[in-house]
């Protein structure tokens, strides 16, 4: 009897310690909007979803894909994402009044765009683009200014080829399939699934005409920096954990790639050896480069001066050690 009552007593302590103790620690659960879906650059956060990097830092994350850099902005204008995975011609939009802030730099001279033709077509080199039509996404976009960079930089001068903006990656294979254009300025694993299909054949990357260049950030929240920096500093420390174990990681980097961008195996492996050099370890801005992204504003209209450095980014969180 009296051991029974002394179960009970235990087994009453333990209840009571329980509740008292209340439900454990729930992970901060946070959103984050992707520019482009299919863009291998903006693999590490699903890399640190995979490899549970967010969720060592007590996170979890929920990831969309937002389809442009405009439709980040306006996301986390209206609060539906805390951060966002944008280019650097995105930062832009902070002087122009977005809420967000730019964290950290991840990704530098622009390898992940290229010039692109047809397999058939008649223009062998950069050269034979001199005087030809080629598809944008946007007149101001980085694609657009680009374009023109490459004019002006192999001596045609800034009209020397005529940019068309078309919008969407599918309608510029299209135009270009209908040869209603001559080439098209679209992302290099593009490219590679072109040739893949001997539909398409690519000229030269884009990193050659931008050597000193940030081509991705992540954007997050004012509000967010402001009321919860703890939660920027861990995201931040998960997404550059996805980037260390990518460099690190091909087979398996190359196989989460499979599943997100739906490519071939051939083409994320392609993807991997070309771009992974891109990637910036630790979330710094290089002030040459911080510099360039400033003059391409002024060169496609964005802006009509040069924003101060505290504007566009902090350094709060930086460098990052994952």
């Amino acid at each position: 009897m009296k051991r029974a009552s002394h179960r009970s007593a235990v087994l009453l302590f333990v209840v009571v310690a329980l509740l008292c103790a209340g439900p454990a620690d729930a992970a901060d659960k946070v959103r984050v909007g992707k520019a482009q879906g299919t863009a291998w650059t903006f693999l590490p956060v699903d890399i640190g979803i995979d490899q549970k990097f967010f969720a060592r830092q007590n996170l979890d994350v929920e990831s969309a894909n937002l389809g442009g850099d405009a439709k980040v902005q306006q996301a986390l204008a209206a609060g539906s994402i805390d951060f966002g995975l944008g280019s650097g011609p995105g930062m832009a939009f902070i002087a122009k009044g977005s809420p967000a802030i730019a964290v950290a730099a991840f990704a530098g001279p622009p390898r992940n765009i290229s010039a692109i033709v047809l397999e058939d077509s008649p223009i062998k080199k950069i050269a034979d683009l001199k005087g030809k039509t080629i598809a944008v996404s946007s007149v101001g976009s980085l694609s657009d200014w680009l374009a023109k960079q490459m004019a002006i930089q192999e001596g045609w001068g800034q009209d020397g080829i005529r940019a068309v903006p078309l919008g969407a990656v599918e309608t510029s294979i299209a135009a270009l399939k209908a040869h209603q254009v001559d080439a098209v300025v679209l992302s290099t694993e593009m490219g590679f699934a072109l040739e893949g299909k001997k539909q398409g054949r690519m000229l030269a990357s884009m990193d050659r005409y931008a050597p000193h260049f940030i081509t991705h950030v992540v954007f997050a929240q004012k509000a967010l920096v402001a009321t919860a920096p703890n939660v920027v500093a861990r995201f931040l420390k998960g997404f550059f954990a996805g980037i260390a174990f990518m460099k690190t990681n091909k087979k398996e980097t190359s196989e989460i790639a499979q599943f997100v961008l739906q490519q071939s195996a051939r083409v994320v492996e392609q993807d991997y050896d070309f771009e992974i050099g891109m990637f910036i370890d630790d979330g710094r801005f290089d002030p040459q480069a911080v510099a360039a992204l400033k003059q391409s504003y002024i060169d496609m209209g964005t802006l009509k001066e040069k924003p101060a450095d505290d504007v566009l980014f902090t350094t709060q969180f930086l460098p990052v050690r994952p």
